[in-house]
């Protein structure tokens, strides 16, 4: 079962030592992948640390800008990973 943590109230640098961890990185406040700003695969809006939602992922985790659009498409995508 998928439990939820919520990383709103998280210290910034926690949150982008998890992203590093997750295989991502940070400029302080955009989310980066391989040294450019990532996007939103469903939005193609940029994704900042303040807005980001990691999810489960096949492999590995998906990160997203945390808007309903992107929650519902990735419902769509990855619901039987949930």
């Amino acid at each position: 079962m998928t439990e939820l943590v919520s990383i709103k109230d998280m210290p910034k640098e926690l949150r982008i030592f998890l992203l590093k961890k997750l295989g991502y990185d940070s400029d302080g406040n955009f989310v980066m992948k391989n040294g450019e700003i990532f996007k939103d695969k469903y939005t193609g809006k940029f994704v900042t640390l303040s807005n980001m939602i990691i999810l489960p992922g096949r492999s590995p985790p998906v990160v997203l800008d945390n808007n309903s659009l992107s929650v519902t498409s990735y419902l769509e995508e990855y619901g039987d990973v949930l």
